[in-house]
């Protein structure tokens, strides 16, 4: 097997994932979208991901199924005879196909979705962020290149000692999300909206700690959930939501808060935008890439400044500042930076 310089020639993707439907977060959605743009571009994907197999709990997140038997993934990729190879995560079957792709020196690509290093070391202080970006850096050295969705991400693990970064970002489908979905809600007004895992990485109580005015609503579930729902009786925890009802949520909120300090984009962002509800954040990672201050949303170290000044602003031009993101535009760079393989006698 050799590597051109393009992916052009792509027909049959094999994209291997440890993070897939049911599961409800920014990767899955992201990787849904570029495989249906793929397969609207005729280009056949054979998705590998953990239900193909026997799985377990994933410890912190029950949701979660992690493949533990990955009989026949071997034979799945040559069998199917892929003109490229994608790695969508670290998890183990992310590591199996590492290995398997080494093992017939098949070019593979990469993607950088979360910073698991400061997710893990969150619940295991013990261990050290660096020994973590250690092995994270070992699992993506081997790909033509790994794909991550923001500059500051690509910066970040530049100086961390990575190499062959590329960006991908990420899109919204604006058929969906848009603020014709702005509709009367039972929830005392102000809304203060949150959308995502309610997990600790997430920062949730950053937001929920705050004294604000009107309502505030979590949208989502998580390992946290219940804890959170005790400690926190005034909130208003509405499970997860999707599509057309999810957008009412955000068309229909003063302000969409995102707490996160560890994201390294947070697709809710842009789906708000989308639907002329501003954000307000940190200016860390994700939100410092998606957000122009005060047009879409405000960045302040000070959470509750940053709430009160987003609600502040006009939201007639806030659906239509993010023009650049789009899952067709995402796809087109996916499919660009995919390292294309030739069988000898075949392509």
């Amino acid at each position: 097997m050799t590597q051109t310089e393009t992916s052009n020639q792509t027909r049959k993707l094999t994209l291997i994932t440890d993070a897939w439907q049911p599961q409800v977060n920014g990767v899955v959605t992201t990787l849904n979208n570029l495989v249906r743009q793929a397969r609207l571009q005729g280009i056949e994907v054979d998705v590998i991901h953990p239900h193909d197999f026997a799985t377990f709990a994933m410890p912190f997140y029950p949701e979660i199924r992690i493949a533990w038997y990955t009989k026949n993934l071997e034979q799945r990729i040559i069998e199917f005879r892929p003109d490229a190879v994608h790695i969508a995560t670290e998890g183990p079957l992310g590591w199996r196909a590492r290995r398997i792709a080494q093992k017939y020196n098949c070019p593979f690509t990469t993607s950088y979705h979360t910073k698991f290093p400061e997710y893990i070391h969150q619940r295991l202080p013990w261990l050290p962020e660096s020994w973590l970006y250690k092995i994270m850096r070992h699992f993506h050295r081997p790909a033509v290149r790994t794909l991550v969705p923001t500059a500051s991400v690509q910066e970040d693990l530049l100086a961390r000692g990575f190499t062959d970064i590329k960006l991908m970002s990420r899109g919204v489908d604006t058929d969906i999300f848009n603020p014709s979905r702005a509709k009367a809600m039972k929830f005392t007004q102000p809304m203060h909206l949150y959308v995502g895992r309610v997990a600790i990485e997430k920062n949730l109580e950053a937001f929920l700690d705050l004294d604000l005015p009107g309502s505030k609503i979590v949208v989502g579930s998580g390992p946290s959930l219940e804890q959170l729902k005790q400690q926190y009786p005034d909130v208003n925890f509405v499970g997860s939501k999707f599509d057309e009802e999810l957008a009412s949520y955000y068309a229909s909120a003063a302000v969409l808060v995102f707490p996160s300090k560890t994201d390294t984009f947070g697709v809710v962002n842009i789906e708000a935008i989308a639907c002329g509800t501003p954000v307000a954040a940190y200016p860390v990672t994700g939100p410092k890439d998606i957000i122009t201050q005060g047009v879409n949303g405000v960045l302040n170290n000070n959470l509750a400044i940053a709430i009160e000044q987003a609600k502040q602003l006009e939201r007639t031009q806030i659906a239509d500042s993010i023009p650049q993101y789009t899952w067709q535009g995402a796809a087109k760079q996916f499919i660009e930076n995919l390292a294309f393989i030739k069988f000898e006698g075949n392509h």
